[in-house]
This record gives structure tokens, sequence and C-alpha cells, in this order.
């Protein structure tokens, strides 16, 4: 293990990031979202979603530094009297489980297909790469909107509740999975005609094990770039659905569900309802896709 962590300190990887002001200061904001969003419920200065908590008398107060405001409150509260840092901290969460879920099955599927798209060739590789191509012509929030608007008509409204959250994931990784399999099936067209490929055909190794063993290892650098990019955008996209009103339910409040609340009070003074959700949302998926830029950057030969 230390000699690992030696290894890396001395790469080029890492000299690349420590050289770049703006990376290093994305990836504190990043980590700072994404150990507050996993460690809410200890750090979170109230429970926003315990309804015995709750008290309607504390609702709309301003941030504390406002001279109506209360200390406890440092955001200030929303309609319901929840405190706006703890919601917006617990509403990351959801934010940040739907991207990165997501994109985790964006990758998976997309990767998959593209491995026995550029590998397989034939008829396989032009079906697949004629349905990549037509989906691909329509914005991917339209695709999670249908698909979404599809799954939901299908199955009994009884149950769209407890599996709100995983049609979100699923609208969304499926409308994404066209750009990765487009890359890997790239860097596979190049890698299956490389010695290395050829010799383990030789010797007899079986395609399954070539394609898993040995090319795939070698087309997964553009791939984390990709889903790097890729999360920032999930995150947007379950933003906007929930805003929409066909996100998450209400009991799991995004801060997609959070700024469409606030926007019901935007013009009546209450600034801060919607303002501050969408600052943390802003800085999220800021801060990663400047990681996935440098990230693209560092692993670029042509740019070393």
């Amino acid at each position: 293990m230390a000699a690992a962590i030696r290894r890396f300190l001395d790469s080029d990887l890492w000299w690349s990031f420590t050289r770049s002001p703006v990376t290093v200061l994305s990836a504190i904001v990043a980590a700072m979202c994404i150990l507050g969003a996993a460690f809410a419920p200890w750090i979170a200065p109230h429970n926003p979603f315990d309804l015995a908590s709750l008290n309607l008398i504390d609702a709309f107060k301003p941030p504390a530094w406002h001279e109506d405001g209360a200390r406890e409150f440092l955001l200030g509260t929303d309609n319901q009297g929840r405190d706006m840092l703890s919601a917006i901290m617990y509403g990351a969460r959801v934010s940040l489980l739907v991207g990165i879920s997501a994109t985790a099955f964006a990758t998976l599927l997309g990767v998959t297909l593209g491995l026995l798209a550029g590998y397989v060739g034939g008829t396989l590789d032009s079906l697949l790469m004629r349905i990549c191509d037509i989906q691909l012509t329509f914005p991917s929030i339209l695709v999670a909107l249908l698909v979404d608007g599809v799954v939901r008509a299908i199955l009994p409204r009884e149950v769209h509740a407890e599996i709100a959250l995983f049609v979100v994931i699923f609208a969304i990784g499926i409308s994404e999975w066209p750009k990765f399999a487009r890359t890997v099936r790239g860097s596979t067209l190049v890698e299956r005609n490389k010695e290395y490929v050829q010799a383990a055909r030789v010797i007899g190794v079986p395609r399954a094990r070539i394609m898993v063993s040995h090319v795939l290892p070698n087309v997964m650098g553009p791939v984390l770039v990709v889903a790097t990019l890729n999360l920032g955008l999930a995150i947007l996209a379950e933003a906007t659905l929930s805003f929409l009103g066909v996100g998450v339910p209400p009991t799991q409040p995004s801060l997609g569900t959070l700024i469409r609340i606030g926007n019901d009070f935007l013009f009546s003074g209450e600034w801060w309802i919607t303002i501050f959700p969408g600052l943390a949302l802003i800085a999220m998926v800021l801060s990663v896709n400047l990681l996935g830029d440098w990230l693209r950057d560092a692993l670029n030969p042509k740019l070393r």
C-alpha cells in the first residue's frame, strides 16, 4: 500500500493535479459536497424530515445574519419550518445517489454494448450504432422524461412512490449509455487489431476472455473521463426532473425538489428557499465538471 501511494505521488497525474489551482479548488468543493451529503445524519444541525421536530412558527425565517433571523437556522427555513442548511445536506444525498447510480448503470450498459459492437463487429455493430445515432438525436432530458413517463404508465399507481427513485435512476441511465458505447466502441476498434490481441487469438484464448481481460482494461481511460463528466449531467438531469415534478417523491426531496418548492416563494420575498439549494447544485455540478475537464486533459497523451 505504501509503495502504491508513493508511485501515485510520483506520477504525472498527481503532478498535473497539484499544478492546477482550479482543479485543487474543485476537488476541495466536490469533497465538501460529498462528505456533507454522506454524513448529513451526523453533522446536519437538524433532521428536516422528522415531522415531530418541525414547528410552523419557525416557517419563513430568513438567514441568521438577517435582522429577523435565528442563530439555530443559519440559512433560514422554508414554508414548513425546515432548516435550509440541513435540507440541502439531506437533499444532496438524494441527488448524489441518483447521479452516481445512474452513471454507474449507464457505464455498465454502455461499456458492455460498446465492447461487443467494437470487437464482434458486423450486424451487431451496425444495429447498436444505429440505435445510438437515433437516441443521440434527442436531448437526454427528453429521453429521460419519455422513459420515466412510460414506466410510470405501465406500473400501478400505488407503487409509484416506492419505486420512484429507481425509475429516475433507470430513466437517466438509459438516456446516457450511448456516450459510453460509442467511446468504448471506437477504442475497441483500435485495440482489437493490436499484436497482443492477435497473439491471444493465436494461442486459443476465448473471445469473451480476450474482451474482458485484455481489451477492456485498455479502453477504460476514456470511459473514466466520460463517467466523470456524465456525473454532473446526471445530477442536473435529476434536478430537472424533480423540478418538473416527475423525479423523486416529496418524501425524499433532492436539490431539484427544494428548488421547485422555493420557486413558489421567490417573488414573495423568501428568496433563500430557492437560492441556497440552487447555489449548492451549481457548486456540486461545476466542481465535478471541472474535475472531469482536468482528467480529460491529464489522460490525453497529446497534451503531455
